[in-house]
């Protein structure tokens, strides 16, 4: 079973300087960390701010690929953690209504699927493994960007090792 996500935001998480994109689930009180790279972070986070760059960026590229084949990016899995590292499948939909499932990297997949608009799930089993649960008052914007900050200055990379 696999669980709607949205992206929160990126950030940099000190005093490492470790970028990571924390996701949100749709629906509940669940947050999902991920530790990524420096240029993954920036493509999540042009995507996210609607950043046109002069020239296609990798991300970009992926997806005029996938364009071109005559597939559309359907759905971001993020699957499973091993050894502190997380896993996504990219799904892939065909026109001939077939689908495939191709092996990305989570950061990868993010940049990808807020570029086409596609869904993020998370499986229910990294949810219950890496998910952290941050209570959602009626609150705005504000206190959950100062929630996540908290939870910045809290958290390690070595929390989530296997």
């Amino acid at each position: 079973m696999f669980i709607g996500m949205e992206v929160v935001g990126v950030r940099v998480e000190m005093p490492s300087n470790q970028p990571i994109v924390l996701l949100k689930e749709i629906d509940g009180n669940r947050f999902l960390p991920i530790w990524v790279g420096a240029s993954e972070a920036s493509a999540i986070a042009f995507a996210q701010q609607g950043v046109q760059p002069p020239r296609p960026l990798t991300h970009d590229l992926m997806g005029e690929i996938v364009h071109a084949l005559n597939a559309t990016v359907s759905a971001v899995h993020l699957t499973e953690i091993k050894d502190g590292v997380f896993y996504a499948d990219l799904i892939l939909a065909h026109s001939s209504a077939a689908e495939t499932t191709i092996s990305a990297r989570p950061s990868d997949a993010i940049a990808l699927a807020l570029r086409s608009n596609s869904a993020i799930l998370a499986s229910a089993e990294l949810l219950e493994e890496a998910g952290i649960e941050i209570p959602v008052e009626a609150a705005g914007e504000n206190q959950e960007v100062e929630r996540f900050r908290q939870f910045l200055e809290e958290i390690k990379p070595e929390d989530f090792a296997g």
